[in-house]
């Protein structure tokens, strides 16, 4: 199996790698890494990340948790017995970075899915900050500085759901969607497991932190009402669809 060349544009002094398994995500995490002054690569084998860090080290691995041919877990423990370069770990499911930090994986940060561009550059950034010293040569110190200091110049992705939860903004092809507090909070959750079933008592617990009494069919209508705006968008697709007497699930 060949290695391939991850490295496309070698002028930028940090080179990141991004190891997603899900295309148009790994797209726009590159794209906003890229315009925030970073190199990427993009892996999606998870059996190719270990050899690709031995032969051509980056000086940050962002890494997914699922991936197919070998697991996230599997793969920062064995970089671990041979490389401290900063990992930071992504994964879909809030309940599992607590179990992460449980393993001591040696992974530097953890970030959950959906993040937002923002959150994710400041996150590379404050963990590169952190390694600075033994991340990069002395003579590309000044370089990598400024890259770091670099303002994050995010705008809006063209294609696919994208959401930010620092700004509480949502995207589809490109396009903003126009949202209520509560429909971005039922966005972001259904979102965030793609096809996973969610049933309204689920969606009521996270849409309302307040634990007010709220009839579960408050839950159809935010529903209704956030199908309305995406079709507005996207009129012959259904993200959200209903699953006949359990809830409701996010499929792209």
């Amino acid at each position: 199996m060949t290695q391939p060349n991850l490295w496309t544009n070698p002028g930028r002094p940090l080179q990141l790698l991004v190891v997603e398994d899900e295309p148009k995500l790994a797209v726009l995490v590159c794209r906003y890494l890229d315009a925030a002054g970073f190199q990427t690569g993009i892996l999606a084998d998870g059996r190719l990340v270990v050899n690709a860090v031995r032969t051509n080290p980056p000086d940050l691995v962002l890494l997914d948790l699922m991936l197919p041919g070998r697991d996230g877990i599997d793969i920062c423990r064995e970089i671990r017995t041979f490389s401290s370069v900063p990992i930071i770990m992504m994964t879909a499911r809030v309940e599992e970075i607590d179990r992460l930090l449980g393993l001591e994986l040696g992974a530097d940060d953890y970030i959950c899915k959906p993040f937002s561009p923002r959150e994710m550059v400041a996150r590379v950034r404050a963990v590169l900050r952190r390694t600075l010293s033994d991340a990069i040569k002395p003579q590309q110190s000044a370089v990598a500085e400024a890259v770091l200091e670099k303002p994050a110049e995010v705008s809006p992705p063209p294609d696919g759901l994208w959401i930010d939860t620092v700004r509480h903004s949502a995207w589809l092809e490109g396009v903003a969607l126009e949202l209520t507090p509560v429909e971005f909070r039922l966005l972001s959750v259904l979102a965030a497991m793609p096809g996973h079933v969610f049933s309204r008592e689920d969606l009521l617990e996270r849409l309302y932190e307040d634990h007010r009494v709220v009839n579960g069919r408050t839950v159809d209508t935010h529903v209704k009402n956030l199908r309305r705006k995406m079709g507005r968008i996207l009129p012959d697709s259904e993200l959200i669809q209903s699953v006949y007497g359990m809830g409701y699930k996010y499929q792209p």
